[in-house]
């Protein structure tokens, strides 16, 4: 799970939220460079809970009606015979985050960036 797509807390939303928050406090909330910053952690945060998600679903019932699809087969005897180049695994389903997940995650990275901040002033 440590190298994988999706669940608690988003690494992606949090990543850019950190970056974001960081390049706030450096240039300053009302400055370009924090605008970009935003915008571009509003665009991940925004992939991962919409379209990768859905991604991942459309791939749950691919699956589905891969898994139903071979069950009629094997019925009626005439599932053709596959070479190994032929066979499909299943669809990697956990790709986005559902809207909790990347909240979690876009927080947990403004508090980590603050967080480092506050620190270093100490």
């Amino acid at each position: 799970m440590l190298t994988s797509t999706g669940g608690m807390p988003s690494s992606h939303s949090a990543a850019v939220t950190s970056v974001a928050t960081a390049v706030g406090i450096e240039t300053g909330f009302d400055s370009p460079t924090f605008a970009v910053a935003a915008m571009l952690a509003g665009i991940v945060m925004y992939d991962a809970s919409h379209v990768r998600f859905q991604a991942g679903q459309h791939a749950a019932v691919l699956n589905e009606l891969r898994h139903d699809l071979r069950l009629f087969f094997d019925e009626i005897k005439r599932w053709p015979e596959m070479n190994e180049q032929e066979k499909i695994e299943d669809l990697k389903t956990l790709l986005g985050h559902k809207k909790s997940e990347v909240f979690v995650g876009g927080f947990a990275g403004i508090v980590f960036a603050a967080l480092w901040y506050t620190i270093q002033i100490l």
